[in-house]
């Protein structure tokens, strides 16, 4: 039909004349993107700056307004936007709008901006503005958040990012915040992987997948990236400061290293660093830090970028603002975008449909798999294993696949498998296992086998079946501690019928001995904790590295128990993951109506816990003497009662009531009733959803 087109290239595709060969042109339309579109240069200001917890005492345009022109857009970051308490529990700040009026202020003033999005996590935030006349050229923004601290949840590190499109550019903008201190280099690697593979933006069409950070044509990530100088002493590196010696000293940076290496950042580009490095200094004062710690001067605060037709004007620091310990950075990128001239996308179009047209009236669809049976040898709790199974167009016109449900079930697939994409056009799709928390406990008791059919579907074509199976090595981990407890070797040594046998009859199979038994798998990490790490600072808030846990669990689950591997923190959160990964928590789901009745009384909360079962009762008494033993070296380790709440709230796996009745004896609980309040609406939304 020859009417009116729009320039929104979203908008031109949401049109009812499209039907359902929408997807086809949609994909040939994108082909064919250099027939239709030119480019563009439009200024980008991006802007990162750490504030430490400080409110704003200064104008901001000295950084903000640097540029000669007013720029087309802003996009600004902040971390540790508010380090209190109460910002990490709740996730709310007044600090919040004190910035950003700040930063309003702050803005060139030669122009006028519209606020297009603010989207915060913690002390993380992201300031979207743009020049008022290009706000309508702006469509399908998204906005996510992602927590990588403790478990992969906690938001003290993490990123937020938001996507747009601008014209006819897909744009993506992450700013974030990762893991402290120079030796933890690595964990800052993982952060990084970590927010590309869970940040994952819904798209308007919902039957698309949705779009990792790396789908975008242009990707720009800012931030305190917190990545050190290494090998070289403080005094040294003050010394090549103050020769200005930047290219000595940035052959020492760890992220150039860590790029250079390919490692992280694979396809990023960083400007010349021309400026001294903007951290640490005394707060209010251009001097270096001068504190006990006396912080090796470092660029923590970076700004990179991803994509085509993108040049850099500057890149600086901005010395004269002293609020923070951090000097804030900004960078100007002049950046070509793709904007679609009206009449050749209308030719474009016509041709495309016509060729259509021709297509579907000679052939109907077809394809071919590279393979149909896929095994996935020896599958692990919470470790990753993919294969992948090519979708070759074997016939003459475009053609779209979807996986269906088979009859009578409700999704495509058991819910330890995912295919990725789940529809689309010819491609690579990923067959992804992954055994967590909810679909252990059936495989580890036999109850369940890696085992399933999938059914593609082919749009106007026939059915493809892909068989999939494997075997689950079993683990400790979303194993019950009934079951545990029984175990006389390696779960792994066991056999799988007695396993079943025991989770199915565990309380007949109980002798006096086993009674008495605690389970030896957590009390091995109790500990390896206990004896090396309670006077480890912030145990429990940073979090571990994935391939220290893999060998804990496997350590675990073997039985080669001389020498349990990993960090403190590794051990930590392997302990953690222990907990959480319960099918019946320590308090059983049963006695929670009467930890709720009996809240205020220690000495009812006391009797609850006597009549637990005697595993559930070892279990958590040998838990609160470890907590108990942590509070006695708080001085050295930093954690209090507070911290330690909280954190039984993220695993679900103590009832609070009665772990503040024994954490009383070693600090005064006094947010007691509050987070009990606050878990009793967590229990009542669990039980709605049938867990």
């Amino acid at each position: 039909n020859s009417q009116p087109i729009l320039a929104n290239k979203s908008q031109m595709l949401g049109m009812p004349q499209f039907g359902l060969r929408d997807n086809l042109i949609k994909c040939e339309l994108l082909k064919n993107e250099d027939a239709y579109t030119y480019i563009k240069n439009y200024s980008f200001f991006l802007g990162t700056y750490n504030v430490n917890g400080q409110n704003p005492k200064e104008s901001l345009s000295p950084w903000l307004a640097s540029t000669a022109t007013p720029p087309d857009f802003y996009l600004v970051g902040f971390q540790e936007l508010d380090l209190s308490k109460e910002a990490f529990l709740f996730n709310d700040t007044p600090k919040e709008p004190e910035w950003m009026l700040a930063v309003y202020k702050g803005l060139h003033p030669d122009a006028k901006y519209a606020l297009v999005k603010l989207v915060r996590l913690v002390g993380i935030m992201l300031l979207f503005y743009v020049k008022a006349e290009h706000a309508a050229h702006i469509s399908e923004m998204e906005a996510e958040t992602v927590g990588t601290g403790v478990m992969g949840r906690m938001g003290n590190k993490g990123a937020v990012a938001i996507r747009f499109q601008f014209h006819n550019s897909d744009i993506c903008v992450v700013n974030s915040h990762l893991a402290a201190h120079t030796e933890e280099f690595e964990r800052r690697n993982q952060d990084f992987k970590d927010i590309c593979r869970r940040i994952q933006f819904r798209q308007d069409d919902l039957t698309l997948p949705p779009l990792a950070i790396m789908k975008h044509n242009v990707v720009l990530w800012l931030g305190d990236l917190n990545y050190r100088i290494s090998d070289l002493e403080v005094d040294h590196v003050k010394d090549l400061i103050a020769k200005k010696d930047f290219e000595t000293l940035y052959n020492h940076d760890q992220l150039k290293r860590q790029m250079d290496e390919e490692v992280v950042f694979v396809g990023f580009t960083e400007g010349e660093i021309d400026f001294q490095p903007t951290y640490k200094y005394d707060t209010g004062s251009d001097q270096w830090d001068t504190s006990e710690k006396c912080r090796v001067p470092a660029w923590c605060d970076r700004i990179l970028w991803r994509g085509k037709n993108i040049k850099q004007l500057h890149y600086q620091s901005h010395m004269t603002l002293k609020t923070s310990d951090h000097k804030p950075v900004s960078s100007l990128l002049e950046i070509g975008i793709k904007v679609v001239n009206e009449e050749s996308y209308k030719r474009t179009f016509e041709e495309i449909v016509r060729h259509i047209d021709r297509m579907e009236n000679d052939c109907i669809p077809s394809v071919s798999l590279s393979e149909r049976e896929f095994f996935f040898q020896d599958v692990k709790f919470m470790q990753h294993q993919a294969k992948t199974v090519s979708v070759y167009n074997d016939g003459q016109v475009p053609c779209q696949f979807e996986f269906i449900p088979k009859l009578d079930e409700p999704t495509y697939c058991k819910p330890w498998l995912t295919a990725n994409p789940a529809k689309g056009t010819s491609v690579d799709i990923d067959l992804e296992v992954f055994v967590n928390r909810s679909t252990a406990p059936e495989l580890n008791s036999g109850q369940q086998q890696l085992e399933d059919i999938l059914v593609l579907h082919l749009e106007r074509g026939k059915d493809y079946f892909i068989s999939v199976t494997g075997n689950y090595l079993p683990s400790c981990f979303g194993s019950s501690l009934s079951t545990l407890c029984l175990l006389r070797e390696p779960i792994q040594d066991m056999p799988l019928e007695t396993i079943r046998e025991y989770t199915t009859n565990h309380r007949s199979a109980f002798t006096e001995e086993m009674r008495m038994k605690i389970v030896f798998d957590f009390w091995h990490t109790i500990v390896k904790l206990l004896t090396i790490s309670v006077l480890q600072e912030e145990l429990f808030q940073q979090p571990g590295l994935r391939g220290e846990f893999e060998e804990i669990r496997d350590c675990l689950d073997t039985g080669s128990l001389d020498t349990l591997p990993g960090s403190n923190h590794s051990v930590a959160e392997a302990l953690l993951l222990f907990l959480d990964a319960l099918p019946d928590p320590v308090i059983p789901f049963s006695f929670y109506p009467q930890c709720l009745d009996c809240c205020s009384d220690s000495s009812r909360c006391r009797q609850i816990i006597s009549v637990l079962p005697q595993c559930h009762k070892n279990v958590f008494n040998y838990l609160i003497a470890f907590l108990q033993e942590l509070l006695k070296h708080s001085a050295h380790n930093r954690l209090d009662v507070s911290i330690l709440g909280r954190l039984t709230i993220h695993i679900h796996c103590l009832f609070l009531c009665t772990l503040s009745a024994d954490l009383e004896s070693a600090g005064q609980f006094q947010t007691q009733r509050f987070i009990l309040h606050k878990t009793h609406s967590v229990l009542s939304e669990d039980e709605q959803n049938g867990k």
